[in-house]
């Protein structure tokens, strides 16, 4: 076997040129959106008021195995991808573990983040439409960065509604954002009926990302000529992020490297799908076998400790209700400083991977994650994203336990970010003031008892 570099680098002609649609290989598919009011399933025409047509259709299909990447969308992707799988020698040295460590880096773009590969794509679809603009939501600030900037590349509006504690904790992302011409407007709103109403029944809140959901969809339905788009949870957006998980089966396969353990922080599901979906595909066709790790916060954890039933994807309860492992529309996470992973639900195709057994799930405390994307910043020269640094706990974890063992494990995580925008979350845990918030059980069986009885 050749010697592995630190990083390995796809040629530009080795990006993806098709999108991989896991669905296509699950036997157990995911279960179809419902219409809120009806019960009934709905189809993809169905969605047309709230997403792009295509978009729509993407979402819904379960058969279609590949996607070819438009080529204006490749052309985009061209100005930072294919990006590098990076062996991390001096975090194993740290460590003194015989495993090895490789992260799938995908904070090299101007938005600091994995978001990019799926908001080109949305906001290619919006503007072959003919659509004014789009809204959106955005947790910690990374998904409206992306689409800022894909809106500005296409001349779209573009509208995000920012969960209130973010906009507040990371004012320079916010600003990025405007600078790339989106109005950002801080979640739950009095400027719509829906931002109004969780006002009065919430007062004084930080806000959530189902608040921003259906804020965002609000203005989309309310306005001619845009439409919602979304960063995370839908199929379609585990569709366009296959991306990461295509480019970092082919850099393993360029040097003989089979992943042992294959490592994902968990929000919405969109880095976790993308990073594993052909991995997932791989073992659902029988060809192979890897432990693949969702790590979600304990703060907020659906996998862990939700119910998979149908739910609103939503606070507002205006969205299709959809299957999947959640805590309830009305959870409201405590202000934890990795905002992207503050949903209520996980991913219809993620959840039905996790209950089919091919993913496994684990929950972890802020400050231990911050421990280790300390540890890791130091070692290995990058601040990660906080979303990120989920990851790199468990994959430290099981470094150690190696080390323990004497396994020489070949260990894979996303690091789908940095964090240069979240220096307030840092310094809170440099002086020593970050806490830890783990719900109650009777907090998530009162926000579970909201969820419609399907």
């Amino acid at each position: 076997m050749a010697e592995i570099p630190y990083k390995i680098y796809l040629s530009e002609n080795e990006i993806p040129s098709a999108w991989y649609n896991v669905r296509a290989d699950m036997k157990n598919k995911p279960a179809p959106l419902l219409n809120p009011g009806t019960g009934e399933v709905l189809k993809a025409s169905d969605l047309y008021p709230i997403f792009c047509e295509e978009l729509s259709n993407q979402e819904v299909d379960n058969d279609t195995k590949w996607f070819d990447v438009p080529g204006e969308i490749l052309d985009f992707y061209k100005m930072y991808r294919p990006a590098p799988l990076v062996r991390a020698y001096c975090l194993e040295k740290a460590l003194g573990t015989p495993a090895h460590i490789y992260y799938k880096f995908e904070g090299n773009n101007t938005s600091g983040s994995h978001k990019l590969n799926s908001a080109i794509a949305q906001a290619y679809y919006a503007k072959k439409q003919g659509l004014k603009g789009v809204t959106t939501e955005t947790g910690a600030g990374q998904w409206g960065t992306a689409l800022s900037m894909a809106t500005a590349y296409f001349g779209l509006d573009c509208q995000v509604y920012m969960v209130k504690v973010s906009y507040e904790q990371k004012p320079f992302r916010r600003e990025v954002m405007r600078t790339y011409g989106a109005s950002v407007t801080p979640s739950p709103s009095m400027s719509t009926n829906v931002g109004r109403k969780i006002n009065e029944e919430f007062p004084g809140t930080n806000g959530s990302l189902g608040c921003a959901i259906s804020e965002a969809v609000e203005a989309a339905t309310s306005q001619e000529g845009y439409r919602y788009v979304l960063g995370s949870v839908l199929n379609q957006v585990l569709l366009h992020q296959s991306v990461i998980g295509l480019e970092t089966k082919a850099a393993l396969d360029k040097y003989g490297i089979k992943a042992d353990m294959i490592i994902g922080c968990a929000g919405g599901g969109s880095n976790l799908g993308g990073l594993i979906s052909p991995f997932a595909g791989e073992m659902l066709r029988g060809e192979a076998s890897y432990d693949i790790v969702a790590v979600e916060p304990a703060s907020c954890p659906s996998l862990t400790r939700g119910s998979y039933v149908y739910d609103f994807a939503d606070t507002g309860k205006v969205c299709p209700l959809a299957k999947m492992y959640t805590l309830g529309s009305s959870f409201m996470p405590a202000p934890n400083h990795a905002g992207g992973l503050r949903y209520h639900g996980m991913s219809p195709v993620v959840s039905q991977l996790y209950d089919d057994g091919i993913i496994r799930a684990v929950s972890v405390k802020q400050t231990e994650v911050f421990e280790a994307a300390t540890k890791f910043a130091r070692v290995e020269g990058i601040l990660p994203a906080p979303e990120s640094s989920h990851a790199i706990k468990v994959a430290i974890d099981e470094a150690l336990r190696c080390k323990e063992t004497g396994e020489a494990k070949n260990i894979v995580f996303g690091l789908t970010g940095t964090g240069y925008f979240d220096l307030v979350a840092y310094q809170k845990f440099n002086d020593g003031v970050m806490e830890d918030y783990i719900p109650t059980d009777e907090e998530i069986a009162k926000s579970l008892a909201s969820c419609p009885k399907v």
